[in-house]
């Protein structure tokens, strides 16, 4: 069984709904199916780990594995970072503090779509500021399932606020030459965890 496999499983075994068919108020946003936003992000790459609430604080700390320093900007809740050994610093540091060897940043998101693997940061509460997710080596995302929506517009209708600057992303920093070999972490964490809580 490969980890894609294993990751819908554990999503089955959990008795969570078949969201995509839930019926929603008319006009209202669409809730995303959990099992086909874990096969997109694991098609970009991601590495992802559904858990309960209870059992965050484990997962975060497994994903974040050997890291030294850990990144996190305002808001991020203590129990996210109750397993986690090693050193936290608190958002503002400088840029070339965040493109060090052992780095890691985690935040939270905003909402996420369903259909595209995407992960949406709006800089709230628990997110931070863009280069947060753009230059670290290694980003680890907290997704609740009640933020995951079914498409680009479901998604953007639920923005508690809609006017803020907005970073959508899908799978880690990736880019290919003119022969299609990729290439990771050009632009961007080579490594990207998500979490997916299943409250």
């Amino acid at each position: 069984m490969g980890a894609r496999d294993e990751i819908l499983a554990r999503i089955r075994a959990a008795g969570v709904p078949d969201d995509a068919a839930t019926v929603s108020e008319p006009g209202a946003p669409r809730p995303g199916d959990v099992e086909l936003f874990v096969a997109r992000l694991v098609d970009y790459k991601a590495n992802v780990v559904v858990c309960g609430p209870a059992d965050m604080g484990q997962a975060v700390a497994e994903v974040l594995g050997d890291t030294g320093t850990l990144v996190t900007p305002d808001g991020v809740p203590a129990a996210w970072l109750a397993d986690f050994r090693g050193t936290i610093v608190e958002e503002p540091v400088e840029i070339t503090a965040l493109d060090q060897p052992g780095v890691s940043v985690l935040t939270g998101c905003a909402v996420a779509i369903a259909q595209t693997g995407t992960l949406v940061l709006d800089a709230g509460p628990g997110q931070g500021r863009r280069a947060l997710t753009l230059v670290p080596d290694h980003h680890v995302c907290v997704v609740h399932k009640r933020q995951i929506f079914d498409d680009v517009p479901d998604a953007l209708a639920a923005l508690e606020n809609p006017t803020r600057p907005l970073t959508l992303i899908s799978g880690p920093s990736a880019t290919s030459d003119i022969e299609l070999n990729r290439v990771e972490g050009v632009h961007g964490p080579r490594r990207l965890d998500v979490v997916i809580v299943l409250d």
